[in-house]
């Protein structure tokens, strides 16, 4: 982008856009045998097939969408991120979280090696039982300490990578004492090891956890130097605030500031704790998995690219059909947590209200984003879906081949996976051609749009695959948007506003005779039934 770019809603190729949307909707029922439609509304790569045909666009739409992102120097900012270049404007930072996949080769960073090893030396120690516990017992449950990105995105993979390890791995993020409570119920203290995962070792969530942590261990253990020595390490980097909590600097694992904390799931924050789950070899197949789908978005064509068309139609329903929910479907149960971190990752980057320039934008940014795996989706919310006021475009995403291959007693039985893929099929069909019924509660309108992404088998591998391909559709949005999609200044105020209201109740603590006030009287009244026990009356 230039210093006085044009905002993207001023171009010639959104005014053609707009100019192509009156012109009419397209009805998918009147294609619905189309076969060409179907293969030109589709992407096929060695590892994942992408159908679009069941969108409301048409050849030209995405002809015309493409010569918007061409206007918009989409490939030169794509080259300006992989190279380096301070794209996060806002923070003056490079977004290089592409280079911690990049493990071989001539751009392969030093210190991405350098870390890797540094993780994989201590996984092997873990593993082999040269580092053990305090009480000598082997280091079987690793439980991270963490929220937002440096959770999300870890939680995720470990998900859907389950099927692939036989050891314990558990994530405490929220700072409700619930969540301590049940992620170290039945562990054993012993046998327990502890990441407190922040990059400035200040997150007031994170380190109320791991203060919780440490007293635990202490409680279990003994108050001792070397039960946090033996029992936590940290991925952060602030050295020393590492060593003040206790951590030997020497099990610090760290990482950049050109790493975003929801991109961060292929630094030192994941796999980390995913070697030790896992197994290090079987963590770095989802770096090569994440570096495949790098490449392609980075040297594809853009008719061809997996990140761009998405995130090209995303715009397209967003901005030109007014469609601003999109519901992520996974056929896969192992993909549970796939919504989640899609959520942060597409609005926590996009949900912006001014341009990289600080102007005020006067089109939309950003889509809200939820899901739940199918079947289970379709007994939850595919009532609105199919028959409601608000058209909500779905990603379904599903696999050839299943974790698990059970469910046929007999050649008149299907599988379960068989069933579940038949389900797919079945709903991408009905929301895009409907069903005419007499009875107007039983009709089913159609034209309800959805892609289908279809892999061959979810792996480590492939799960990688499906971490970048969110990242990078995510940027894409942004780029042609002209936003910062690399900063959350979004999240900061009311922490911020958090730190005062701590202050009266320790205060008040201090002093019981001090009612907590903080000149907002609503926010007072809650406070005084806070320290009272008592709602208010």
């Amino acid at each position: 982008m230039t210093a006085e770019f044009t905002p993207v809603n001023k171009t010639r190729s959104w005014s053609r856009l707009q100019a192509h949307r009156a012109a009419g909707l397209v009805n998918l029922r009147e294609h619905a045998g189309d076969r060409q439609r179907a293969k030109a509304l589709s992407i096929r790569t060695p590892h994942l097939f992408y159908d679009y045909s069941r969108q409301l666009a048409t050849r030209e739409t995405v002809r015309l969408l493409i010569d918007l992102a061409k206007e918009r120097d989409l490939k030169g900012q794509i080259q300006a991120m992989f190279s380096g270049k301070r794209i996060n404007v806002t923070e003056d930072r490079a977004v290089l979280h592409t280079a911690l996949r990049n493990l071989s080769g001539p751009h392969a960073r030093p210190e991405v090696l350098e870390v890797l090893e540094k993780i994989m030396g201590f996984t092997q120690e873990v593993f082999s039982g040269k580092r053990l516990g305090v009480t000598g017992k082997k280091l079987m449950n690793i439980v991270v300490v963490a929220i937002g990105g440096s959770y999300l995105g870890p939680n995720f993979l470990a998900e859907a990578c389950e099927s692939f390890t036989g050891r314990t791995l558990r994530f405490i993020a929220n700072v409700d004492g619930t969540d301590f409570a049940r992620q170290t119920d039945g562990l054993d203290p012993a046998e327990t090891l502890f990441i407190i995962a922040s990059k400035t070792f200040t997150t007031a969530e994170t380190m109320k956890n791991a203060l919780t942590c440490k007293r635990w261990m202490q409680d279990k253990l003994g108050n001792s130097s070397e039960v946090i020595s033996k029992h936590f390490v940290a991925v952060s980097t602030a050295r020393d605030k590492v060593e003040d909590f206790g951590i030997n600097p020497d099990n610090m694992f760290v990482f950049w500031d050109w790493v975003g904390g929801r991109f961060s799931a292929t630094s030192a924050v994941g796999m980390l704790p995913l070697s030790l789950y896992l197994g290090h070899d079987v963590a770095r197949e989802i770096l090569e998995g994440a570096h495949w789908m790098d490449e392609h978005f980075r040297t594809a064509p853009f008719e061809q690219n997996l990140c761009v068309i998405p995130a090209l139609i995303d715009i397209w329903n967003i901005n030109f059909l007014g469609l601003k929910i999109r519901a992520l479907l996974p056929y896969c149960q192992a993909l549970v947590e796939l919504a989640r971190h899609t959520q942060q990752v597409e609005m926590e980057s996009n949900g912006k209200r001014v341009d990289l320039l600080g102007r005020e934008v006067d089109f939309d940014t950003g889509e809200v984003v939820f899901g739940e795996p199918g079947t289970n989706s379709q007994h939850s919310f595919f009532q609105p879906i199919h028959q409601g006021t608000l058209i909500i475009p779905c990603d379904l995403i599903g696999f050839l081949m299943p974790l698990h291959n059970v469910g046929r007693g007999n050649i008149q039985e299907v599988t379960h996976h068989e069933e579940l893929m038949s389900n797919l099929f079945a709903q991408a069909n009905a929301l895009a051609f409907g069903k005419d019924d007499p009875l107007p509660h039983k009709r089913f309108p159609g034209n309800r749009p959805s892609s289908t992404l279809l892999l061959e088998k979810l792996t480590p591998f492939t799960a990688g695959m499906l971490l970048a391909w969110t990242e990078h559709r995510a940027a894409v949005k942004g780029f042609v948007w002209g936003i910062d999609s690399f900063d959350q200044f979004g999240v900061e105020l009311g922490k911020v506003l958090a730190v005062k209201i701590r202050q009266e109740l320790l205060h008040h603590y201090q002093d019981p005779s001090y009612l907590p006030k903080t000149g907002v009287p609503s926010t007072d009244l809650m406070l005084k039934a806070l320290v009272s026990g008592q709602l208010p009356e």
